[in-house]
């Protein structure tokens, strides 16, 4: 039981390789043919679905062909001054490690003119494409359109007016004998008794008063 647990990973290990190697196809340029004039391998490599991973095998006389990878232009021009890969072993094995177009042409003057030319699309890998992360779209946000407030009105301020409250004014009263009331807002008279109302002892007095006022003046 341990050996056959120790050997367990080895054998994940060949099955792995084994699928990888069935899922990729090597394909022999011009099959019995081989790579050499007069032969068309447009219609060869019509029938056939290349796929990345896959290997193509060109069979030569060494010597006598090359095989020499080139651009679009060069392919239809017939002419290789720029490879991108190139050998003349006499078995040349190409892998295909892109999907797209491939070129190949032989180097030899007059032999790409004379058939020696091929053309296979290679088809994409099976992993799936990574999908492009979009951007989820978001509503705009209302907004509420500025208004200027309102200028509020004020009063201006006035400072009151002090009024006095009216009073009845006091009605006075004159000292002295025999006085008049006196109408408010005039100046007050005093009223003295007329010499008639006096006593004789008053009367006597006064005209001791008016003697002494007629000396003064003779003097």
């Amino acid at each position: 039981m341990a050996s056959l647990a120790s050997r367990l990973p080895l054998a994940v290990l060949l099955l792995v390789a084994c699928s990888s190697t069935a899922a990729a196809s090597t394909y022999t340029v011009g099959d019995g043919s081989g790579w050499t004039t007069g032969v068309d391998y447009t219609s060869w490599a019509a029938s056939k679905n290349f796929k990345v991973g896959d290997n193509l095998v060109f069979n030569y006389a060494k010597g006598l062909h090359t095989v020499v990878e080139v651009s679009a232009a060069e392919y239809m021009a017939c002419t290789a001054a720029s490879p991108l890969g190139s050998d003349s072993s006499g078995a040349t094995t190409v892998p295909l490690k892109t999907p797209g177009t491939h070129y190949f042409v032989c180097s030899i003057t007059g032999h790409c003119a004379a058939g020696m030319k091929l053309a296979v699309t290679v088809g994409g890998s099976s992993s799936p494409a990574t999908p492009t992360p979009t951007t989820p779209r978001t509503s705009p946000t209302p907004t509420t359109p500025y208004t200027t407030p309102a200028t509020p009105t004020t009063t201006p301020y006035t400072t009151p007016t002090t009024t006095t409250p009216y009073t009845t004014p006091t009605t006075p009263t004159c000292s002295g004998g025999g006085g008049t009331t006196t109408t408010p807002g005039t100046t007050p008279f005093m009223a003295y008794p007329s010499a008639a109302g006096l006593g004789p002892a008053a009367l006597a007095g006064l005209g001791l008063v008016w003697f002494l006022i007629v000396q003064l003046v003779l003097l």
